[in-house]
């Protein structure tokens, strides 16, 4: 079969953990033993979330006071290499008869997207009540609920087009292992001279991976984070874990915009587009989900 899979920023770096290179490598190192479960015997392109990672780099960013701040889509930029290099490594050392590679990929957006106006896209770490009310004064930033805590919120413009799509069906084609649209991709968007620049926006990676799942004629699309499905009702004294639902039962439900929201939204675009099954749940019960055991399926 050949799989689009997304895993989430936090299924790399668990909620509330500090951002170290050995965190960060050793979450990675148990999504590969998930990953290459699943990666065996299937095509597969891989796209991961970037969401702590680039929150990161934005602080370190804006702590530096001797240059100006990079902007969103150059810190997507170095985020895709980062984890990327590092899920590479890791799956390659795994699976060493595997051909693997690691590509930056920019993702074009809209413009005139109504997310410019709207940010609802959480980055960097969680923070108290009275730091984020500090960080909203001091520099600006939107600041959202998370849970208990507090996050960072950007624009998520929805992804219209891969520019680096033909590059990727080929390596696919060719029996290598993908992984590609890290962060969503690298936000840009074209000008009306055909030019294309960066954007400072961060795009939701599990939209991208359902565009790209599309583009590919993927028979699966695995979304992969930590918890084990979705939820109705989550967080309440009703909350009902959904294993089996179609995309029309899913659009009579609401689920949070900075979480479940996109997960729901990619899932049900690409099983209305292809007929094909896709799949959210636990990173670390990947194969299980694929086998149609855990998480929960979503399909006509």
């Amino acid at each position: 079969m050949r799989l689009v899979v997304a895993i989430g920023g936090n299924a790399l770096l668990q909620r509330g953990e500090v951002l170290s290179a050995e965190n960060q490598e050793r979450n990675i190192q148990r999504a590969a033993t998930a990953l290459i479960k699943v990666a065996d015997g299937h095509d597969v392109v891989l796209v991961h979330g970037n969401g702590p990672q680039v929150g990161l780099l934005a602080l370190e960013a804006e702590a530096f006071k001797d240059a100006p701040a990079f902007p969103l889509d150059v810190l997507g930029a170095e985020s895709q290499g980062m984890i990327g290099y590092v899920i590479g490594q890791v799956l390659s050392n795994g699976m060493p008869d595997r051909k693997i590679a690691t590509l930056l990929s920019r993702t074009l957006v809209d413009p005139k997207d109504p997310a410019f106006g709207n940010p609802t896209k959480p980055i960097g770490p969680i923070y108290s009540k009275s730091d984020a009310q500090n960080l909203t004064r001091d520099r600006g930033w939107v600041i959202a609920e998370d849970g208990e805590n507090f996050r960072r919120v950007v624009p998520s413009p929805k992804p219209i087009d891969l520019l680096e799509f033909p590059i990727i069906e080929e390596l696919v084609t060719s029996g290598v292992l993908v992984i590609c649209g890290g962060g969503g991709g690298i936000p840009v968007m074209r000008g009306t001279n055909g030019q294309v620049s960066g954007v400072e926006a961060v795009v939701d990676k599990d939209l991208t991976a359902a565009l790209l799942a599309r583009n590919l004629k993927a028979d699966r699309l695995l979304i992969l984070t930590d918890v084990d499905g979705v939820y109705q009702n989550w967080g309440q004294a009703s909350e009902q874990k959904l294993e089996r639902i179609t995309p029309a039962a899913l659009t009579t439900m609401s689920f949070s915009e900075g979480s479940m929201g996109p997960k729901v939204a990619a899932a049900c675009s690409f099983a209305k587009a292809t007929g094909n099954p896709a799949m959210i749940g636990s990173l670390d019960e990947a194969d299980q989900i694929l086998a149609g055991i855990k998480g929960t399926w979503v399909s006509d």
